[in-house]
């Protein structure tokens, strides 16, 4: 039987989580027996669209059997789906919910779901982490993600049911990576409003854009109050184990959410579902987790962190 052969699509190589995906997909290709091609979008959504298309439209022959891919905008490529699945390419979505996937699937011949972690439990976490490190009247300067993507909205949502109702966020915008955050902040902190804001925690809805922001208060603080910005808790979210977790273990990071990269689990259903020809579960999750613990982070109670503000 002739090798399984997928292309992964990822957004960017500038995001730890995206090179650990990468990995995954390596390791899994070795283990599993079958072919894996992995390209990047370079963060923007028309470069993957046309990445996509091209080994779609590609030669019958040449065509992979299936493609796995986190979409790099706002939607999840509905038009490649379709003329991937018609082509006879399986179709899987990381980390988003395709809406299209229930209507692809009444009548491919071939594998068309979604793998994702619990966006919404990932904000819920940090929004309990924000409950146990800041006072429950604090403010968060909390980094988002692109506007475009649907899993920023997903994990400010969780974040909204959890963190103390007296709470106030003041929310900047990042694109995934370290520099995103650093710009972000650095632009944030010239501003004469920001001089008047006390902050209490910061929360990054990824370890990146987390250690983006210490960098910028790293360079960009006046001395005086330098040292108050870096030891504010910092709240991260992917907490994979050479950077997140070990963000943490060095304290530059006061907590993460764990996000086990969805790569392995979807080439394992992927894999089982082509050889057994067969469809998946049109969403299979995987669950995110706290790290430390959400018990040993209530440990340390409210009141011990003091805002800072430049």
């Amino acid at each position: 039987m002739k090798k399984p052969n997928i292309l992964v699509s990822l957004i960017t190589k500038d995001n730890d989580y995206q090179i650990e995906q990468a990995n995954a997909a390596t390791a899994a290709a070795q283990r599993l027996g079958i072919d894996v091609e992995v390209v990047f979008a370079d963060n923007d959504a028309i470069t993957q669209t046309q990445q996509l298309l091209k080994a779609i439209q590609s030669p019958p022959e040449a065509h992979p059997d299936a493609i796995v891919f986190q979409p790099a905008g706002g939607t999840c490529a509905p038009h490649a789906a379709r003329a991937a699945v018609t082509a006879g390419i399986g179709w899987v979505v990381l980390n988003r919910v395709a809406g299209y996937t229930l209507d692809l699937r009444r009548d491919a011949k071939v594998p068309v779901f979604s793998v994702s972690v619990d966006q919404v439990e990932i904000g819920r976490i940090q929004g309990q982490h924000v409950a146990a490190l800041a006072p429950k009247d604090g403010t968060i300067l909390y980094i988002q993600g692109p506007s475009s993507s649907s899993v920023v909205n997903q994990r400010a949502n969780g974040l909204n049911q959890t963190r103390p109702p007296g709470t106030k966020v003041v929310l900047l915008r990042g694109q995934w990576t370290q520099d995103s955050a650093y710009r972000a902040v650095s632009s944030w902190m010239m501003l004469s409003t920001s001089q008047k804001v006390p902050i209490d925690i910061v929360v990054s809805q990824n370890d990146d854009m987390a250690m983006g922001v210490r960098k910028a208060f790293q360079e960009r603080a006046d001395a005086s109050v330098r040292d108050k910005w870096l030891s504010l808790p910092f709240i991260g979210c992917d907490g994979l184990p050479k950077t997140g977790q070990e963000y943490v273990r060095r304290g530059l990071l006061t907590a993460t959410v764990i996000n086990p990269p969805t790569m392995t689990l979807a080439l394992e259903t992927l894999v089982r579902a082509i050889q057994a020809t067969t469809q998946p579960s049109e969403l299979v999750l995987a669950n995110p987790s706290s790290f430390p613990s959400l018990s040993d982070l209530s440990a340390r109670g409210h009141g011990k962190v003091k805002s800072a503000a430049i």
